[in-house]
């Protein structure tokens, strides 16, 4: 019987000395491994303005189908994004997504990431479903909200994307060798849907009809 003491009091003994496992949550919150996949965040260009440009390639990659996203054109007047199109709407259904990260792999620009945010819970379903404004990074220091015109953009002279399509959209801003004209704007070059074709024609030839 002493010896079964003995052994009790002795376990007893060394697990006070242990280090503890369970976290006092929510007054103390665990570190999260480096990789840990929380919130989704939509994040934001220098200038401020925004890295997602509607491709909805996310929500196609989405195996929950927790994402919509609706795109929509930038216009020389009203920019959102440095390419052609942004996203008018972009949610996403936290009662659905199950954290994967295949959202963020789809990303062609690097517009989603997952911060190391976990508390999220709500009272309603509606809350769960995050919009565009409860997802977008904050804005950098000394950056101005979207939208921003093609000329305030064009006068920054940032590389937003990398490699020869860099500011493609914005092309017809750049001024030609030696002169300060700064070209036609993209309603000037014609609709890229109805382009001339080869015969003088802007679209496809049709087939005869049968009988």
């Amino acid at each position: 019987m002493f010896t079964a003491l003995r052994k009790g009091f002795g376990l007893t003994f060394k697990t006070m000395f242990r280090p503890m496992v369970t976290t006092e949550y929510p007054d103390k919150k665990r570190e999260v491994q480096p990789r840990f996949h929380g919130r989704h965040v939509l994040n934001r260009h220098p200038d401020g303005l925004e890295k997602c440009v509607g491709c909805e390639l996310c929500a196609w990659a989405c195996p929950a189908d927790a994402i919509y996203v609706e795109g929509a054109d930038n216009t020389p007047e009203a920019r959102y994004s440095p390419s052609e199109r942004y996203g008018i709407v972009y949610q996403i259904n936290y009662l659905r997504c199950i954290f994967c990260g295949l959202c963020i792999e789809a990303c062609p620009t690097r517009a989603l990431t997952m911060s190391h945010e976990y508390e999220l819970s709500a009272d309603t379903r509606e809350e769960l479903i995050f919009t565009k404004q409860q997802l977008l990074a904050p804005l950098p220091d000394g950056a101005s909200p979207p939208p921003h015109t093609d000329a305030e953009v064009a006068a920054r002279n940032l590389a937003y994307y990398a490699g020869h399509a860099a500011q493609d959209p914005l092309a017809h801003y750049a001024p030609a060798a030696g002169s300060d004209d700064l070209g036609p704007h993209p309603e000037e070059q014609g609709d890229p849907a109805t382009v001339r074709l080869a015969g003088g024609g802007t679209e496809p030839p049709s087939h005869p009809k049968e009988g």
